[in-house]
């Protein structure tokens, strides 16, 4: 790893809101047609989560294999609840990024306590202006946006996909940030009529833990 600075203003980090659903099974094609109406920037990408040691409190991965993530939850100010569509856990994190160099395998394992995870994401970004949240400029961009990801996952020889909102800048505008882009994403019913349930609401980090054979249990 190189001693470059963290991401973020100073070296406070970037402060986020997010909420999560992880299911398990093949993406099913009528949820892809129903977030495709959004223009989105596709990405396929391999990070590798820390769970083992234990780090209650934090998320540690590698992204892609160029840069360090951590991330300190900062408790959950409740729940988003989106009437017959989808009622998830919302929860406050600080990450910060380092760029990251592959260290040398030497005659140890470099997966220990490691799990990787192959995602193929689909992320659109929605701004909020005078009025409803609306669909901006693809890439990660300045200002206040809420960033919405669905995405194919592959761990451990099985197949799962998930849909997560993040919305970062101030702490006073996360929230609202958060609702308006989930109100336009959710205007629209799931397929059959599905909704997402607080059950398959987690972060990565809980999700990889809970699965049988997760390191460390």
């Amino acid at each position: 790893m190189t001693t470059a600075q963290p991401e973020g203003p100073g070296s406070g980090g970037i402060r986020s809101l997010e909420v999560r659903w992880i299911l398990a099974g093949q993406l099913p094609l009528a949820v892809a047609g129903w977030f495709g109406r959004f223009p989105a920037q596709v990405t396929a990408l391999e990070d590798a989560y820390l769970l083992d040691p234990y780090l209650p409190g934090l998320s540690v991965k590698v992204r892609a294999g160029r840069a360090l993530e951590v991330k300190a939850y900062r408790g959950s100010p409740g729940l988003l609840e989106v009437t017959g569509r989808a009622r998830g856990r919302l929860e406050s994190w600080q990450k910060w990024s380092f760029p990251w160099n592959q260290p040398s395998q030497g005659g140890g394992d470099p997966a220990a306590g490691w799990r990787l995870v192959s995602k193929r994401r689909r992320i659109s970004w929605f701004a909020l202006a005078s009025g409803p949240a609306r669909p901006s400029a693809p890439g990660p961009g300045q200002g206040l946006r809420c960033a919405v990801e669905l995405t194919e996952i592959h761990a451990g020889g099985e197949a799962w996909w998930t849909l997560g909102f993040e919305a970062t800048g101030p702490d006073s505008l996360l929230r609202s940030q958060l609702q308006a882009a989930a109100a336009r994403v959710f205007a629209q019913a799931l397929p059959g009529g599905a909704e997402l349930d607080i059950d398959d609401s987690r972060s990565y980090q809980q999700w990889l833990r809970r699965r049988p054979g997760a390191i460390g249990e």
